[in-house]
């Protein structure tokens, strides 16, 4: 499936959200052919678990896989999708300077889409992984 919006042009939309910005999130790479989105979020104290812990607070993390998703949905469909469900299973402590997350689409269809998204610390170790359904008739909504 091709493209409807470049890595910059994701970039942008990612930044006229309130929201996504107090992420710092960053578009590293996007595929069309592979169906993958790569965001990269840096640490910082207002995404930390408890103060002086240095771990991310799980729900930076939950947010950070719906977002990615959403956004490798957007990619290729260059429509916002509403999130019907998802889940997160956190594999260990997320510490260090950054994250980054894989969202490889897995099924466009008329009505669902679904996403999973790997989460991996500096050192590449898999932190989390995430599983979202998103609506793909946003465009009727």
């Amino acid at each position: 499936m091709s493209l409807k919006f470049s890595e910059s042009e994701l970039q942008q939309h990612l930044d006229a959200s309130l929201f996504h910005k107090q992420f710092a999130l960053r578009v590293m790479s996007v595929a069309g052919d592979a169906q993958v989105l790569t965001l990269r979020m840096p640490f910082s104290a207002a995404l930390e678990r408890t103060p002086g812990s240095g771990q991310y607070h799980g729900g930076a993390i939950a947010s950070f896989i719906d977002i990615a998703a959403d956004f490798a949905l957007v990619a290729l469909i260059a429509v916002p999708v509403p999130t019907i469900n998802f889940r997160v299973d956190y594999l260990r402590p997320a510490m260090g300077t950054f994250l980054v997350a894989h969202a490889r689409v897995r099924r466009i269809g008329k009505a669902i889409a679904v996403v999973d998204v790997d989460v991996q610390d500096a050192e590449h170790r898999f932190v989390a992984v995430g599983r979202g359904c998103y609506g793909t008739q946003a465009s009727a909504m």
